[in-house]
């Protein structure tokens, strides 16, 4: 009978361990996790802000689905040390737990950029089900929030607080909210829209101190702007957790170098979701997570599939507004594209093209032909003879094959 043992219980860890007693109804599973809160969806946690969903509605495997299925759960018992040469692994609590095939799923952490005052009561990072907690309960008695960050967590988290009538200023250090989502002329759209929602943006803001005494009063920018506030979120993207594979000594460069199988250099280790790097390239999103986690726990049971990477695409559903950003946005104008906007109505549309092939696209307040573009990218269809019709009103993108 072997023994899986998995380090993590994020959507990587969770949905290999399900992969893993499809394949092997004996076999031993032990998932190790730091947090006090089984496998829960971090994608909500703005609408747990928000008041509007609770921890159990955004809880996706309980106890009970873990004991309903032979799967061993440490809560509350993180693993400090893996040898394996020994093929075992020790917990912080001293004990020692032997393996036949271990998953490193250790995820990512928040990163913290070496502002002054980062320590004040009022500062937050939102990534596990404890920040989410703290953040909510601490915004209960404030008037305005500072964003640290114009990214996608950030915006959306504002947007939360918004609809708790709390004003949301937020510091982005580029010249445009969502750099990596958004060309200029769509992220002037954007922040146009959100502005009247209640948001305001400093832009070009480069963060130097976090004011107040032992709590949050605003944020002092280098070129000396002050922003006020009594909290500050800091949303400055996600960092792979390798401390533990390192000790272990693992291959790494950003991530834990696995190949396409998720196997590490490392015998009967496999590497899968924010902690992995495949094909030079650490995805920290969540649909690659819950690929790389089932792939690993297919092949850690004896099985042979192959990941090929996944299709970046970013969503922000903020009040009232619709954003999918998808591949090649082309924000430096080097490809071709086709661009339809319309400011009064908050709508950018832009499909970027390669060799008559769609490689990305923006949709800001659309919907409709979503899908089908994403299909496109993701099968790099042809559609040569479409392209100058593809924006048009009411095409049909039921041709795009």
């Amino acid at each position: 009978m072997k023994r899986y043992l998995i380090i993590g219980n994020g959507v990587a860890g969770a949905r290999a361990a399900v992969r893993i007693r499809e394949r092997d109804p004996k076999g031993e599973i032990h998932i190790f996790t730091g947090e006090a809160y089984p496998f829960y969806y971090r994608v909500r946690f703005p609408e747990m802000i928000a008041g509007e969903v609770t921890i159990k509605e955004i809880t996706i495997h309980t106890k009970e689905f873990y004991q309903g299925k032979n799967i061993s759960l440490h809560l509350e018992e993180a693993i400090v040390e893996v040898r394996p040469e020994k093929r075992e692994a020790i917990s912080r609590q001293e004990k020692t737990y032997s393996y036949d095939l271990l998953l490193m799923a250790t995820g990512g952490n928040a990163f913290v950029p070496p502002i002054q005052g980062n320590e004040k009561k009022g500062v937050f990072t939102l990534r596990t089900m404890r920040d989410a907690i703290e953040m909510k309960a601490y915004s209960e008695k404030i008037s305005q929030a500072i964003l640290i960050g114009g990214g996608l967590v950030g915006l959306e988290t504002g947007g939360a607080l918004l609809r708790r009538a709390i004003k949301v200023a937020v510091i982005e250090q580029n010249p445009r909210i969502l750099p990596r989502q958004m060309d200029t002329e769509g992220a002037q759209i954007l922040q146009a829209k959100m502005e009247t929602m209640g948001f305001s943006f400093f832009l070009n803001g480069q963060s130097e101190e976090i004011l107040g005494g032992e709590s949050v009063e605003g944020v002092r920018l280098k070129d000396g702007r002050i922003v006020e506030g009594q909290m500050a979120i800091i949303s400055a993207g996600v960092r792979p957790n390798i401390e533990l594979a390192k000790k272990a000594g693992l291959e790494m460069k950003n991530g834990i170098l696995v190949n396409d199988r998720l196997e590490t250099k490392t015998k009967d280790i496999f590497a899968a979701g924010d902690v992995a790097e495949h094909r030079g390239r650490v995805y920290g999103l969540w649909p690659a997570a819950q690929k790389q986690g089932e792939t690993a726990g297919v092949n850690m049971t004896g099985g042979n599939e192959s990941y090929e990477g996944t299709v970046v695409s970013n969503t922000l559903k903020v009040v009232g507004i619709d954003l999918t950003s998808t591949g090649e946005i082309d924000a430096e104008g080097r490809f071709e594209c086709v661009v339809r906007s319309d400011r009064e109505k908050c709508s950018y549309c832009k499909v970027t093209f390669k060799e008559d092939k769609i490689v990305g696209c923006i949709l800001l307040g659309e919907t409709r032909g979503r899908a089908e573009l994403l299909n496109a990218i993701e099968k790099e269809a042809d559609i040569k003879e479409l392209k100058n019709s593809i924006l048009k009103e009411g095409f049909d993108f039921n041709q795009i094959k």
